[in-house]
C-alpha cells in the first residue's frame, strides 16, 4: 500500500532552534516526537537560501540555475515539472495550503487542489539590480527597523496567514477522510506551508510567554563589519547592520521572539499530525518537517538569510512514518533530493521523469541504509551581489565561491561555528585547489551573470508595465462556490448531514 504524503514547511527555521536537533531552551514537543520516531537529517540544506529560489528547487528538484530561478521575482516557467506533477501522474491527489511563493500566471505547478492565497506579491515587483548591487531598495529590502521592532501582538499578517493555512489543511484532510469513508481509497500528497518564524520577529502572548529573557541564549560568534569577508560585509550593509547598532536587549528580545514562533510553528505541526489520527491515515503516512532556509539572529553580526553559513543555509529534516527507520542520518543533502525522494516513496522511477534533476532520493538514508553520497549544492544569485555565489558540501568540508570576493573553506567537523577559513591553509591546500577546479567545472559564472542581468532587464520592463496596467495581477485567489457548500436548496439535507458526519455513525457503533 502507498503511503500518503505530508510536508509541513515554515519559512526560515534553522535547525539549530529545535529541540530535535539540540536546543536547550525551545519548545518544540511535536517536531520533537516525530523526530523521536523517524528519521533526523542532520546536514540537510537549501539549494539557495532565499524563499522563492529555494521553493522553485525543492517543487522542481533543479537547481535555480537550471531553471533560471534566481531571486524572489523570478517566474517558476509552468514548462517545468515538479514533484505534484509527477505524484499526480502516479495516482496521488494533491494539495498545497499556504506560502509556496510561486511568481508567475501559473500558481498551482501541478497542485490539483490549493485550498489558500499566498502571502506574498506573485509579479516581478522585487526583482534586485545587478548593475547597481550596492542601491538599497527600501521598499522590500530587510533591514534592522525589523530587528529593533521585535516583540508580541496579538495579530499580525503572519499569524492571520498561518491560523488561515491550519483551518485550510485541517479542512482538507478531513474531506479525505469523508471520501475514503465513501470508498476512494487513493494516496494524497498534501503540502501545508507556514510564514513562521520568519520576520518580523512578533509572537502572539501566549507563545511569547512561555520564555523568558533570561533563558534567551545569544549569538555565539559576532564579527564586527570590518572584520567580515566581502560578501558578508556586503549583506550586513545592504540590510544596514553595519550602521545601525542594535543593543543586546534587542537582539535578545528578536531571538525570544524567533523561539515563540518556532513553537508556534509546532503548534502547527501537532495540529495536522493530530487531523492525520482523526482520519484514521497516520499509520500510512509519511510526515516530513523541513524548512526554505534558515536565520542568521544575529550570528556573525548578520541577520536573516541570504549567505551560505549554517544558520541561513542548512535547513531541518525530518521524517517520519512507514518505511522510515528511527535514527539520524550524517550526509549531506539538499531541497532538490525530495522530489526523487517523493517519487520512490510513491512506486515510481526515473523513468518518470520530464526532465533530468539534480537531486537522488533519501530512501536509503531514510531507511537506516548506507548512501555513498554525501553531497550538497547551493546557488545564490539574488540581492546584494554583483555575481553568482556557490556553495559545495561534501563531508565535513564546505567551500563558498564568488568570483568577486576571495573564496572561503571551513571543515564543519572541527569548527561548526565557521570560524576560521582554511582555504589558504597548507593542510587544505589540496582540497581548496580540486574545490576551486571543481566550480570551474560545474559553473560558468559569467555566463550564468550575464543571464541573470538579462532576465532583471526584462522582467523590470515587464513590471513597469504591467503597474501601468498590462494584464491582470496573478496573486492567487483560491476559487469558491459557496452555493454548493454546507446544506442548500438542491441537497438533501439528511444526505449533506450524513456525508459531512465524520466519522460515519455507523463506525462509531462498531457497524463498519
Amino acid at each position: 500500500m502507498r503511503p500518503d504524503i505530508v510536508v509541513l514547511m515554515a519559512d526560515q527555521l534553522a535547525p539549530h532552534f529545535i529541540g530535535a536537533y539540540g536546543h536547550a531552551t525551545v519548545k518544540t514537543p511535536h517536531i520533537d516526537a516525530l523526530a523521536e520516531r523517524g528519521m533526523r537529517f542532520d546536514s540537510a540544506y537549501c539549494n539557495s537560501p532565499l524563499c522563492a529560489p529555494s521553493r522553485f528547487a525543492f517543487m522542481s528538484g533543479q537547481l535555480v540555475s537550471r531553471i533560471a530561478a534566481y531571486d524572489n521575482a523570478s517566474e517558476f516557467r509552468a514548462s517545468v515539472p515538479t514533484f505534484a506533477h509527477y505524484l499526480k501522474a502516479l495516482g496521488y491527489r494533491t494539495c498545497l495550503s499556504g506560502k509556496m511563493h510561486f511568481v508567475g500566471p501559473d500558481q498551482k505547478h501541478g497542485f490539483e487542489d490549493r485550498v489558500t492565497t499566498d502571502i506574498y506579491p506573485a509579479d516581478f515587483a522585487w526583482t534586485p539590480d545587478w548593475e547597481a548591487p550596492d542601491e538599497r531598495i527600501d521598499k522590500w529590502y530587510h533591514n534592522m527597523q525589523t530587528v529593533k521592532e521585535s516583540g508580541e501582538a496579538v495579530a499580525t499578517f503572519q499569524t492571520d496567514y498561518d491560523d488561515e493555512v491550519e483551518f485550510a489543511a485541517r479542512k482538507w484532510l478531513v474531506e479525505r477522510g469523508r471520501g475514503r469513508a465513501a470508498g476512494d481509497d487513493g494516496p494524497f500528497c498534501m503540502v501545508a506551508s507556514f510564514i513562521h518564524p520568519h520576520d518580523p520577529y512578533v509572537a502572539k502572548p501566549e507563545w511569547w510567554n512561555l520564555y523568558t529573557d533570561d533563558e534567551i541564549d545569544l549569538p555565539r560568534f559576532v564579527l564586527k563589519p570590518e572584520d567580515q569577508d566581502p560578501f558578508s560585509r556586503r549583506v550586513m550593509d545592504g540590510i544596514e547592520a553595519s550602521y545601525i547598532p542594535l543593543s543586546e536587549e534587542e537582539v535578545r528580545r528578536a531571538r525570544r521572539a524567533y523561539l515563540a514562533n518556532v513553537s508556534y510553528f509546532d503548534s502547527k505541526v501537532g495540529a495536522i499530525v493530530k487531523a492525520l489520527e482523526d482520519i484514521g491515515a497516520i499509520d500510512n503516512t509519511i510526515v516530513m518537517v523541513t524548512a526554505d532556509h534558515g536565520d542568521m539572529l544575529g550570528e556573525r553580526g548578520l541577520w536573516y538569510k541570504m549567505n551560505f553559513f549554517e544558520n541561513s543555509s542548512r535547513v531541518p529534516l525530518i521524517m517520519a512514518g512507514p518505511g522510515v527507520e528511527r535514527g539520524t542520518a550524517a550526509n549531506a543533502c539538499s531541497l532538490v533530493d525530495l522530489l526523487p525522494t517523493f517519487i520512490d516513496m510513491a512506486g515510481g522511477d526515473d523513468s518518470l521523469l520530464g526532465e533530468p534533476v539534480d537531486g537522488r532520493s533519501l530512501m536509503k538514508l531514510a531507511r537506516g541504509e548506507t548512501d555513498p553520497v554525501d553531497l550538497a549544492i547551493g546557488e545564490y544569485c539574488a540581492e546584494m551581489t554583483p555575481w553568482p555565489v556557490f556553495m559545495i558540501r561534501r563531508g565535513s568540508l564546505k567551500y563558498i565561491h564568488c568570483d568577486a570576493d576571495p573564496p572561503q573553506l571551513y571543515d564543519l567537523s572541527a569548527d561548526p561555528l565557521e570560524k576560521t577559513n582554511l582555504v589558504n591553509h597548507a593542510d587544505y591546500a589540496e582540497k581548496a585547489a580540486a574545490f576551486a577546479q571543481e566550480v570551474a567545472q560545474r559553473w560558468d559564472s559569467e555566463k550564468l551573470r550575464a543571464d541573470v542581468i538579462a532576465t532583471q532587464r526584462s522582467r523590470k520592463t515587464l513590471h513597469a508595465a504591467m503597474e501601468a496596467g498590462a494584464g491582470e495581477h496573478w496573486d492567487y485567489n483560491p476559487p469558491r462556490d459557496a452555493s454548493r457548500e454546507y446544506v442548500r436548496n438542491h441537497m438533501d439535507w439528511t444526505v449533506a448531514a450524513r456525508y459531512y458526519r465524520f466519522p460515519p455513525r455507523e463506525k462509531l457503533n462498531g457497524n463498519a
